[in-house]
């Protein structure tokens, strides 16, 4: 997972910038400006734009995640994609999971 801050400087002072947690090239949840605690979208958004934006690096550590980061795993897909699978809440960020509510990669971790 990867953290990225907004530092973009808007012509709008009532525009935020917010850091954006990535898995991959999936937008999985953001943390808005001023807060500690993610917001996590129902399914994960693919192709999150960086064009006319500029970001920099954030460390996970500065960030309250209400699921501790031991139930977070990553697996690896069947075509060597990587997945974050949530183990509290039963998640995974692969297609499979996305579209059917259920995947093997749940199962696989659950498991063991």
């Amino acid at each position: 997972m990867q953290a990225l801050k907004e530092t973009t400087v808007w012509p709008s002072t009532t525009t935020p910038n917010h850091t954006y947690l990535l898995d991959g090239d999936r937008l999985i949840a953001y943390i808005r400006l001023g807060t500690t605690q993610p917001k996590y979208f129902a399914s994960p958004i693919r192709g999150f734009s960086k064009s006319r934006r500029k970001f920099e690096n954030a460390s996970l550590d500065l960030f309250e995640f209400d699921t501790p980061v031991s139930n977070i795993k990553q697996v690896v897909g069947s075509k060597g994609d990587v997945y974050t699978v949530d183990l509290d809440e039963l998640t995974c960020t692969c297609p499979g999971y996305t579209f059917r509510g259920a995947c093997k990669h749940v199962k696989d971790v659950e498991a063991v």
